[in-house]
């Protein structure tokens, strides 16, 4: 299943990653363990914050997908199921409009 996960990251503890120079090793350390179909950075309300796209075999990997920034960086995580346009080919839309007339 793919997802969209927003991730908002407080100032702390990331600044202190940031001045102790080992930003680029946790970052690089979680997104290898993520793996990621994209990841981009941004800011979010006054924030550091990422977006990831993540495709996820079962809900039980979610807690390995967002453990990493919990713990290391006291983000907030939230989740949204998404779909590429091949997904939304494969929905069936033509058969739920004709059966909800």
């Amino acid at each position: 299943m793919r997802m969209l996960l927003n991730i908002r990251i407080p100032h702390e503890p990331f600044n202190a990653f940031v001045r102790e120079g080992t930003i680029g090793e946790v970052m690089a350390r979680i997104l290898e363990e993520t793996k990621p179909e994209a990841a981009y950075f941004t800011e979010q309300n006054g924030a550091r914050g990422a977006i990831l796209v993540v495709n996820l075999d079962e809900p039980s990997l979610i807690p390995a997908l967002v453990e990493p920034w919990f713990l290391m960086f006291n983000a907030d995580c939230e989740f949204r199921v998404v779909m590429a346009p091949e997904d939304l080919k494969k929905a069936g839309l033509e058969n739920l409009g004709s059966k909800w007339k």
